[in-house]
């Protein structure tokens, strides 16, 4: 349970606190239910996160303990990311505000707090307008996040969407292509990676999705000269928006 209790600090327990953190608007990431629980509280409670689109887990209540800190969840508990997050349009209006063509940093399922964090860091650095993160199967705002962005959190934009392809098809009518890693794809060296632009990165295990990969237009390879065949998704992340820089000042 070690892991469990280090994803703990964004955790709001009870009834009364999870249904204050909903109606008072703060973002909920993600939010359990003992399963089959009908009481007016808990009802309300789901009623108020279907409002605001929030991932629903129904539990055993064997779950919610091992979840539970404080041993008096009541039922319910949530997490709530620590920051605010951004809207897409928010993104597209900072770069035409800076006279610059869009640069987005997409992320697929990326898993890991630290991951992400590093990502946001790296986006700022690089002059992205912003990093799309996906509802589910993926970290939110926590944080570990935060901290390991070391502050750029509070300067990149980041946005949480429902459905990452349906979001590019809607990017691509405003003038953005996609390019994602990949081991298999043409050399980063030999793309033409300027104008708009969405930069994609996958899972650390499994890479880019096979429908994601299909809303890409390129998909560029990172030169390997080692023994072992993959980068770190932040390092990769990293690699690719700087070259991407690298053809922007070019």
């Amino acid at each position: 349970m070690k892991d469990l209790k280090k994803m703990n600090e964004n955790m709001i327990e009870g009834r009364n606190a999870v249904l204050e953190a909903l109606r008072s608007g703060k973002p909920v990431d993600k939010l359990y239910v003992l399963d089959g629980c009908q009481d007016g509280p808990v009802r309300s409670i789901v009623r108020e996160a279907k409002k605001h689109d929030t991932i629903l887990h129904f539990v055993e209540k064997e779950r919610l303990s091992q979840l539970s800190e404080t041993g008096k969840h009541q039922g319910v508990i949530a997490y709530v990311a620590s920051y605010e997050y951004a809207e897409v349009e928010d993104m597209l209006a900072l770069a035409k505000e800076k006279g610059e063509d869009p640069f987005l940093i997409l992320l697929d399922n990326i898993e890991d707090p630290h991951n992400l964090g590093a990502i946001i860091r790296t986006a700022n650095l690089a002059g992205a307008h912003g990093v799309i993160i996906p509802k589910r199967r993926a970290v939110g705002l926590t944080a570990t996040v935060a901290k390991t962005s070391a502050g750029a959190i509070n300067y990149t934009p980041v946005a949480k969407v429902t459905n990452l392809a349906k979001t590019m098809e809607e990017l691509k009518k405003q003038g953005l292509w996609f390019v994602c890693a990949d081991m298999g794809g043409v050399s980063m060296y030999d793309l033409n990676l300027t104008g708009p632009i969405g930069l994609v990165i996958g899972n650390e295990g499994e890479g880019v999705s096979r429908l994601i990969k299909e809303k890409c237009d390129f998909i560029a390879g990172i030169p390997m000269k080692g023994d072992i065949d993959s980068l770190n998704a932040s390092v990769a992340a990293g690699v690719l928006a700087y070259e991407i820089v690298r053809q922007r000042l070019q």
